[in-house]
């Protein structure tokens, strides 16, 4: 994106675009709402600060399949499913 601001802090309608995300994922209703945080985590977890709104550091950006592995601690063993 030739920045140095993360790309999920890129607005989209006036609003980073992580708080889309954050915003589409709300309407599934999740036990819990983890976000994964790497470069300029400070910046990306002040603007993702919202009631419910966990954050798992990913101190080495290895991938996205890595950064979900990154979330195994918080998560235990808990069952991914969409209540409905």
């Amino acid at each position: 994106m030739k920045s140095d601001l993360p790309k999920v802090l890129h607005t989209v309608g006036d609003r980073p675009m992580v708080a889309h995300v954050i915003d589409a994922v709300r309407e599934l209703s999740p036990r819990r709402l983890v976000v994964v945080v790497g470069y300029m985590a400070e910046r990306v977890q002040s603007a993702c600060a919202q009631p419910g709104v966990e954050f798992v550091l990913q101190a080495e950006q290895l991938g996205t399949g890595h950064a979900v592995l990154q979330t195994r601690p918080r998560l235990g063993d808990c069952r991914c499913s969409i209540r409905k």
